[in-house]
């Protein structure tokens, strides 16, 4: 059955530098009469000096920045053939590649351009696998410049086997094999006799062949984004349909509560609706009150999604700083944004070929699967069931800049194994035991600042108060609990992360808790301060300049550091990212210790945890 001219196909084009994507687009729009005569005749003409720039021919359909700062994938929507096409030119460079996962992320189908010269370069692998990941159910390698091995069969056959093998290995949906001449339109809108041998479709043909969106069936989902109250005193909830069609009388269910509800009316800007199609962005009524927010999703009665606050997804990493196990990070999925540890990384993902190999963190542009907890449940899909509800964002909670995308592979059966045990006696219960309020003071700065040595003098004017307290050097716990973690940045994370739980259940005891950590990366500083009520975590930067810290060194570490006996030592061939806004700043070397302390005392007293 042919696609109706409302019917939309979303599609991204990528492949490496300079194979031609612009070029083929540019051709495509002009043979098919969707440029300006002048413009089509300078493309029909197969010069390069006649037609030096095609994507200028596409109204932008690449913004590239003045200094080389960005390249993002530019959209263009036209008609073709009584479809409707939404294509993105995705850059190709490596540095881009969270373009191309921007661009490819929704797209129904994907057109991978290749040169027939170069074959299918690592850029291009790395491409067809993040499709792979992605999920994109149409992709064709289109195998370009065919003109310039005069269009011999052989050439292309040898890359189409090379592809195929590739498509089955990495578990490529629908994958198909064109050959073109983008410059002199070969096979675009029609086959001309230089590529008579072949008996596949044109460019335009393909497309027009592929199923639309719609056709795809998936389950039922509304997640809420808006909630307010109508005129007539109804309460409406709104977001954007998902997976399959909504008619009013339709039972539902509200999820994370688990309510079922029946559909009363569905509202657009145009009125009421007999049905809504997946898409488009309505309102709906419910024949009953429900707990429903921003955040809820309606979901079909007979495949609702689980709700979780486990699971293990595939993730591309698009930091410029690593992924490590322990961090946290600022998750979005659907209309949902909660906190979110990756607490494992499983493995990672050849890039060429998505086989699993050992990988203790994830650099940028590298794809893993790793397990991820979040702050609270939500209902979360399986990708192959709901892009939707199925896919998520990372972001850096310190500047919110997108670090990764991610598509849920399962939920893990921990989340449902595992509930929280109440307990009769709680934190308030113990502190009041010992008539005092718990707290940490987080001391941290480099090797030799005097961490150490002022936590323990404060620890002795806190005992001598009548204070609970218990002092946790970083020495100390390697010796036990992290006595198999090393110094790599991972290994440090997973200290600081152990360090802090523990740190965090003392203080339920009713303790109060010293910590003497290095601890370098201001990441985990903030995940252990995230653990604890407001104002009951006091970062206390020790600060000491490297030179005299290096000229202390009470236990020698710094000799061997610059020996090369010691390797990631902090200071040395390691960073430590200092405090921006501590609680607690000491100058170590004109602040003695003795002064120190009362003056950390001093503030536990302004602040009322004395």
């Amino acid at each position: 059955m042919s696609a109706g001219p409302s019917e939309l196909l979303r599609v991204v084009t990528c492949g490496s530098v300079d194979d031609g994507k612009s070029t083929l687009l540019g051709r495509l729009l002009g043979d098919a009469g969707l440029l300006r005569d002048e413009e089509h005749r300078r493309l029909a003409s197969g010069s390069p000096e006649a037609s030096p720039d095609y994507a200028g021919l596409l109204d932008g359909l690449i913004a590239e920045h003045a200094q080389g700062i960005t390249i993002d994938a530019a959209y263009r929507s036209f008609d073709l053939g009584g479809r409707r096409y939404l294509v993105a030119d995705a850059p190709g460079h490596a540095q881009y590649t969270r373009n191309m996962i921007t661009a490819a992320t929704h797209a129904d189908a994907a057109l991978v351009l290749c040169d027939v010269c170069a074959g299918l370069t690592a850029q291009t692998r790395r491409h067809l696998a993040l499709l792979a990941v992605l999920g994109v159910r149409h992709v064709a390698l289109l195998v370009n410049k065919m003109d310039q091995v005069g269009y011999a069969s052989g050439a292309f056959h040898a890359i189409a086997q090379t592809f195929t093998e590739l498509a089955n290995q990495i578990g490529l949906g629908r994958a198909d094999v064109l050959p073109v001449s983008a410059l002199h339109g070969e096979n675009l809108v029609t086959r001309g006799p230089a590529l008579a041998w072949f008996e596949g479709p044109s460019v335009a043909e393909y497309l027009a062949a592929l199923p639309p969106a719609a056709a795809i069936a998936a389950p039922l989902r509304l997640p809420v984004q808006w909630a307010w109250r109508l005129e007539d005193g109804s309460r409406a909830l709104g977001g954007r349909l998902s997976g399959a069609v909504l008619q009013p009388g339709q039972v539902v269910r509200v999820l994370p509560g688990n309510a079922e509800a029946r559909i009363s009316r569905i509202l657009s800007p145009e009125g009421d609706l007999d049905a809504a199609q997946p898409g488009r962005s309505v309102l709906v009524t419910l024949d009953r009150a429900v707990d429903a927010a921003r955040g809820s999703v309606l979901a079909s009665v007979d495949h609702p999604p689980p709700v979780t606050d486990q699971f293990q997804a595939t993730v591309i990493w698009l930091g410029e700083r690593p992924l490590y196990a322990g961090r946290r990070y600022a998750l979005k999925l659907a209309t949902n944004r909660v906190g979110a540890t990756v607490t494992d990384i499983r493995h990672q993902l050849d890039p060429a070929d998505l086989s699993p190999k050992a990988a203790r963190q994830l650099e940028r542009h590298e794809i893993g699967v790793c397990n991820l907890a979040l702050d609270r449940p939500l209902p979360v899909d399986r990708f192959e069931d709901s892009r939707d509800t199925g896919t998520f964002i990372l972001a850096d909670p310190f500047d919110h800049d997108t670090v990764a995308a991610g598509m849920v592979r399962h939920s893990l059966r921990r989340a449902a194994n595992l509930s929280w045990q109440p307990a009769d006696v709680d934190p308030a219960a113990r502190a009041a035991l010992k008539g005092q309020k718990p707290f940490v003071l987080w001391f941290t700065g480099l090797s030799g600042a005097g961490k150490s040595t002022l936590a323990n003098l404060v620890e002795q004017r806190l005992h001598a108060l009548g204070q609970h307290t218990f002092l946790m050097d970083g020495d100390n716990l390697r010796h036990g609990l992290n006595r198999d973690l090393g110094f790599t940045p991972a290994d440090r994370v997973e200290n600081i992360r152990r360090g802090a739980e523990v740190a965090r259940l003392m203080t339920d005891a009713g303790l109060i808790v010293l910590t003497a950590f290095i601890s370098p990366y201001r990441d985990e500083r903030e995940m252990a301060r995230g653990l604890f009520p407001e104002g009951r975590f006091l970062e206390v930067f020790v600060d000491a300049p490297l030179a005299i810290a290096e000229a202390r060194d009470p236990k020698g570490l710094y000799a061997r550091a610059r020996r090369g006996e010691l390797v990631n030592f902090t200071g040395i061939d390691a960073p430590y990212e200092r405090p921006e806004r501590p609680d607690i700043h000491i100058d170590s070397e004109a602040t003695e210790p003795a002064e120190a302390a009362d003056v950390i005392l001093e503030v536990l007293r302004h602040r009322q945890l004395l």
